[in-house]
């Protein structure tokens, strides 16, 4: 199954326990919700791991050529 058809079944049966309306707008969001998610996250890591490394490098940089004043 595709994240978009499984974020809709999540959407939908997260909204039918409110039991307030109909599941479709559940279903809508938790699509859009997928969709979103399947951009935002790879990037999020891919900021995180970059801010990692170069902190890394800085910290090697400082400890192989000494703290610059």
């Amino acid at each position: 199954m595709g994240a978009t058809t499984i974020g809709a079944l999540v959407g939908s049966a997260i909204d039918g326990l409110s039991g307030d309306d109909g599941v479709a707008d559940g279903a809508i969001i938790g699509a859009v919700t997928a969709n979103v998610l399947k951009v935002v996250l790879p990037l999020a890591i891919t900021y995180a791991v970059g801010w990692v490394v170069l902190r890394g490098a800085g910290e090697l940089k400082n400890r192989v050529f000494g703290e610059v004043q």
